[in-house]
Order: C-alpha cells, then sequence, then structure tokens
C-alpha cells in the first residue's frame, strides 16, 4: 500500500492525497481512480501531466430480481473508461487492486465490518486503526504471492517485523513527546485513546 488517507471524498482530501502519493513514487505511473470529480483537478494540479492518467466510472442500477428499498450493496450495470492525461494502457485501467485492498481492510478490522456497532466513537482512534493495520500488513505479513513482505519487497526493510518492534516505534513516540515537555509521562496513553 503506497498511500491511505482518512478524511472526506472533497477537493481538499483529494489534492492532499495526490500529494502523498505523488511524494512516495520515484517514476511515472498509471494511475486510475474511480468517477469521484474532486481527483480530475488534484491528479493534474499535482502530476502536471507526468502520468498516465484514466478514470473508470462505474454505472450502479437495480438488481434485476431484488426488490427496491433492500439494503444490498450497489449493482454495478456497467463501466465507462475516460483517459484523462498520458497514454494509460486500457488493459490495466483498473480499481480492481484498491478495491480488493478494502477488502482485505474491511476482513481484518471489526470496525469496517457493514451494519456493525464495532466502528471508531473519534475519527483519531479511526485513522490509529487503519495506522496499525498498514504497518502490519506492509512490515509484518509475509505476502503469498512475494512470499516476503512488501516494505522488504520495496526495499525499506530486510527482515519480517514482529508485533514487538511495531509497538517500540509507539513506545519510542512516547518518550520523545516526553523528553520534548508535549506531555507529562502516564498522559500518552490517555491521549491515544
Amino acid at each position: 500500500m503506497v498511500s491511505y488517507m482518512v478524511g472526506w471524498r472533497d477537493a481538499d482530501y483529494a489534492h492532499a492525497f495526490m500529494n502523498d502519493v505523488a511524494d512516495r513514487l520515484a517514476t511515472r505511473v498509471q494511475l486510475t481512480t474511480d468517477g469521484l470529480k474532486a481527483y480530475l483537478n488534484a491528479v493534474e494540479d499535482v502530476f502536471v501531466g507526468d502520468v498516465d492518467y484514466a478514470q473508470l466510472v462505474k454505472i450502479y442500477g437495480q438488481e434485476p430480481g431484488i426488490p427496491a428499498g433492500r439494503y444490498s450493496p450497489g449493482y454495478v450495470k456497467g463501466c465507462e473508461t475516460h483517459v484523462i492525461a498520458g497514454a494509460p494502457k486500457r488493459e490495466h485501467v483498473s480499481t480492481s487492486h484498491v478495491e480488493r485492498q478494502n477488502l482485505t481492510m474491511r476482513m481484518s478490522m471489526r470496525r469496517f465490518t457493514r451494519l456493525t456497532n464495532g466502528f471508531s466513537k473519534k475519527v483519531e482512534n479511526h485513522a490509529h486503526a487503519i495506522a496499525i493495520h498498514y504497518m502490519h500488513y506492509n512490515f509484518c505479513r509475509i505476502h503469498q504471492t512475494l512470499r516476503v513482505t512488501p516494505a522488504m519487497q520495496a526495499g525499506l526493510t530486510d527482515q519480517v517485523w514482529e508485533i514487538e518492534e511495531l509497538v517500540g516505534l509507539l513506545e519510542a513516540d512516547e518518550v520523545k513527546a516526553i523528553e520534548n515537555g508535549a506531555m507529562k509521562r502516564g498522559a500518552y496513553n490517555k491521549k491515544a485513546e
């Protein structure tokens, strides 16, 4: 996972997200977004044409045989592909990877289970839970297709991290905050709850 962001689906967050994505990339990439209009300006402003960019717009409708008003996920009747910038290869225009990533996140964290009471009560707690999930996903979990962690594949580390190492990052952050006078000992955990 190159980047993620907790926020609204609006122009400000789209720009912030695309800035973060661009800062993490070393080469030109092919990028596909959904039909959210906020991405159009954000991608152009951030990448300034140095990207092969397409939008995949899903067309939703009523699923045949399902009564109107009954809750069910949206039924996709079809898709439209729009080339926005550069020369994206049509066979690679897809949102499947990010959709699979969303499924992995929903299956890994109860707060993303649909129609449940296992939700985050504060956006800060939500953001922290997602950060822990992606640290574990990238640094601790060996992926079947890679046979190593994504962080190892990317050359960011040469070992599979243990959970204790993730906790050590939090403890080091707490010590630094205490040394800088940002908080008193014991207050860090209360702030993070």
